[in-house]
């Protein structure tokens, strides 16, 4: 499994967690305790976001550099020995 797939995996698995807390608070209250366990899950789901901006090969991909096309005609000469895509060549026929 690669970094990125980890990290994914891991992310849900703190989401399950975040939602079963979250029955479970409704439950048996939001007490002390629960507030110091959802307050550890938070922290966890920061340091994974954390980790997922510092992971090898999970940088982002760079959009290329643009090249601008002039609007000026291309010079004719570059053509003068080129086959027509499908068509063949000027000077030849198809039998």
């Amino acid at each position: 499994m690669s970094v990125h797939d980890e990290l994914t995996s891991v992310q849900r698995c703190l989401d399950d967690l975040l939602r079963s807390m979250g029955r479970l608070e409704q439950q048996i209250g939001g007490g002390l305790d629960m507030r110091r366990v959802r307050a550890d899950a938070d922290h966890l789901r920061e340091s994974v976001a954390l980790l997922r901006e510092s992971a090898p090969g999970l940088t982002k991909p760079r959009r290329p550099d643009l090249v601008s096309i002039p609007d000026t005609p291309y010079d004719r000469s570059l053509w003068t020995d080129s086959d027509d895509e499908g068509l063949g060549a000027r000077d030849r026929h198809a039998h």
